[in-house]
């Protein structure tokens, strides 16, 4: 399993989630990275959630 990195900001750049989760690969990571968005009510926030090795998997503006 590899540790993904989720984080959603305000218009204003205020960091209002910081999550690590874990996933087998990227196209995982992007499922639970949008369920969590979709969850927490956090889809139309800009949003970004990055791999291990720093590349984008989901982003948002």
């Amino acid at each position: 399993m590899r540790k993904y990195y989720l984080t959603v900001f305000e218009k204003d750049g205020t960091n209002v989630l910081d999550e690590v989760f874990e996933a087998n690969d990227d196209k995982e990571a992007k499922r639970i990275g949008q369920d969590t968005l979709e969850d927490k009510g956090f889809s139309e926030y800009t949003h970004r959630c990055a791999a291990p090795e720093g590349h984008l998997v989901l982003f948002h503006r």
